[in-house]
């Protein structure tokens, strides 16, 4: 089946905020009690699922949406400035001419995305920005974005790069395209039998072929 609507994940998927969402990170983790992660643990930590990253790093879950909050609200000081994933841009509008509806579904703040996208000359190919405040609410999203463009499952993919990503979109019952190049490593990944695993930005395309 043909995919119609094309969802993207943002942070690690379209851009490129890992070092960004770090530097946040330790700027607050006195705030919370909590120890700062350096640049040569990022490797070892890319294996993590998200609730093996809070128990890893000591983090309540009760503390996660008011870190989500502040350091979104922090990001967008220098969102404008962070980098696309390479190769990105370059495939975009060909998708985006593919595909029926296009857009982002995210953990991150709207205008923080709406920012980056206009900043980098994208933002005209998305009909639409979604945002969860919940780290692991994405599949009623899915759902409800499936009822708003009156699409079946099966004509809807979800582009993402964590292991979460992949468990939201099976629930939602929908196909997902894992890519590699974001937070969590191919291994753990490919452990979740995703739909799709992409290794670079030029294999999305090949999954929506043109008419």
């Amino acid at each position: 089946m043909a995919y119609r609507t094309i969802i993207f994940d943002f942070d690690g998927t379209l851009a490129d905020t890992l070092e960004e969402s770090r530097r946040i990170y330790n700027s607050l983790a006195g705030d919370y009690k909590l120890r700062e992660v350096s640049a040569e643990e990022l490797p070892n930590l890319r294996h993590f699922s998200l609730l093996e990253l809070l128990d890893h790093l000591d983090i309540p879950k009760r503390r996660v949406p008011s870190l989500l909050s502040r350091g979104t609200a922090l990001m967008r000081g220098n969102i404008t400035k962070l980098p696309l994933i390479p190769g990105i841009s370059d495939i975009l509008p060909e998708m985006r001419a593919r595909a029926q509806a296009f857009g982002i579904l995210t953990s991150n703040a709207t205008a923080n995305v709406d920012l980056f996208l206009r900043a980098h000359g994208l933002r005209e190919h998305f009909d639409f920005i979604s945002s969860t405040s919940k780290l692991t609410g994405k599949s009623k999203h899915l759902k409800a974005i499936q009822k708003t463009f009156s699409v079946r499952a099966d004509e809807m993919l979800y582009v993402g790069d964590e292991i979460r990503d992949i468990k939201a979109s099976k629930k939602a019952g929908i196909a997902i395209a894992a890519v590699t190049w974001g937070f969590n490593s191919t291994e753990s990944l490919e452990a979740e039998t995703p739909t799709h695993v992409v290794s670079t930005p030029s294999e999305l395309l090949e999954l929506v072929p043109g008419s």
